[in-house]
């Protein structure tokens, strides 16, 4: 089959390598039909290329048909249109017994000490074959994949595979009520589904970006938006619209590549160039994330508030300004997104006739398999109002 594979730093192909095939009696096979490209695949493309291997197949934003099941996959069977979520969790151990799905211990990655193990995400998290690709294999099939309705666009439901219960776990995690305020920092994908989520429910949003249409497009589903470059002092922006108190809850959306420090910027890229011998120390014992977007969320959040971080980070000792937080009694709360628990009530949104959160027009760019490698550079470079990149294999 045709996959998008990882071959070095900023540098993807799409190859020809084995086609799946049932390894565990509760593995499943789908042919893909849609695969996004997501932020945090951008991460691998450029920074964390020592837990990568040339070859490595990508993607964990996955949506297709059953080709083939195993005996223990529950009541899956072939045909099935089905979105796959990114992590892979069993749905019955300690952890996804607790709705702690991106936990589970039943695929927890011990060696590297990290949580249930995720498709096409690096040593790290399993090394599961990803699914920017024709087809995918399905582990722990009993439990992940979400059945979808025939008769609807594929994206539709296709960001039930990340986007949109990781939204939904960062706005949950604010904790916020109908009236109070969110401060969303960057207006990606995940930004943009945050904040339509906040809006949904009657929350009042501050979208902070620096990219034009990302700004645009906020604005246009009811988002007031700062510009990065043209605010100055974004915090005391903030500060000036929500009656020199602070948002009641922010939300960090960027992550591990976030501009704003040139010297971070040039330790981060030094990281990713270096060799595994090298590159896997300097991740796993250094603060290497730049945290300009962390920091403002932290600095503009109010007192008693709390920040909500989605944005994924890879420094193990990063700086926090400890004492402000302290003295401000903010509450922080993180972590990769546990799909499972939040797809009942995301399903029952999109269910709707109309598309309330606008998932079926928020990819800027739909292209088949072959173009991936430009897709990646676009989306990683901000070409041509790339915002989200859908692939068709």
């Amino acid at each position: 089959m045709k996959a998008l594979t990882w071959q070095g730093t900023e540098k993807v192909s799409v190859e020809d390598v084995p086609d799946p095939r049932i390894e565990q009696p509760n593995d499943a096979i789908i042919k893909v039909t849609s695969a996004a490209i997501c932020g945090s695949d951008l991460h691998l493309y450029k920074v964390l290329g020592a837990y990568l291997h040339p070859g490595d197949v990508l993607g964990h934003e996955t949506m297709g048909i059953v080709e083939e099941v195993g005996p223990e996959a529950g009541d899956l069977k072939v045909g099935d249109r089905v979105v796959v979520p990114f992590n892979i969790s069993c749905g019955h151990c300690w952890m996804c017994s607790r709705g702690l799905f991106a936990q589970c211990e039943t695929t927890q990655v011990t060696e590297y000490g990290k949580g249930a193990s995720l498709f096409g995400f690096t040593d790290m998290y399993g090394a599961v074959p990803g699914g920017q690709a024709e087809y995918l294999r399905v582990p722990q099939a009993q439990f992940g994949p979400v059945k979808v309705p025939e008769g609807v666009s594929d994206e539709r439901y296709l960001y039930v595979s990340d986007v949109l219960p990781t939204s939904w776990q960062a706005f949950e995690y604010t904790g916020l009520s109908k009236g109070e305020t969110l401060a969303v920092f960057g207006l990606g994908p995940i930004g943009q589904m945050t904040a339509r989520i906040a809006l949904h429910a009657g929350v009042r949003v501050i979208g902070v970006d620096r990219v034009p249409e990302r700004l645009e497009l906020a604005k246009a589903w009811g988002a007031e938006v700062i510009d990065l470059d043209q605010a100055g002092d974004v915090t005391a922006a903030i500060f000036d619209l929500t009656q020199g108190r602070g948002a009641d809850a922010t939300v960090d959306a960027v992550g591990m590549e976030a501009h704003g420090n040139p010297i971070a910027e040039k330790v981060i890229g030094a990281v990713g160039l270096l060799p595994d011998a090298l590159g896997k120390p300097a991740m796993e014992k250094l603060g290497i994330d730049r945290l300009a977007a962390l920091n403002l969320a932290i600095k503009s959040v109010r007192r008693g508030g709390t920040v909500s971080v989605s944005g994924v980070y890879g420094g193990a000792v990063d700086p926090m300004p400890m004492m402000e937080m302290f003295d401000r009694g903010i509450t922080m709360r993180m972590g990769q997104c546990h799909v499972k628990r939040w797809t009942e009530d995301i399903v029952k949104v999109l269910q709707q006739d109309e598309d309330v959160l606008g998932t079926e027009s928020l990819a800027t760019h739909r292209l088949p398999l072959a173009e991936a490698p430009a897709a990646y550079e676009m989306f990683q470079k901000k070409q041509d109002g790339c915002v989200k990149v859908v692939l068709k294999p």
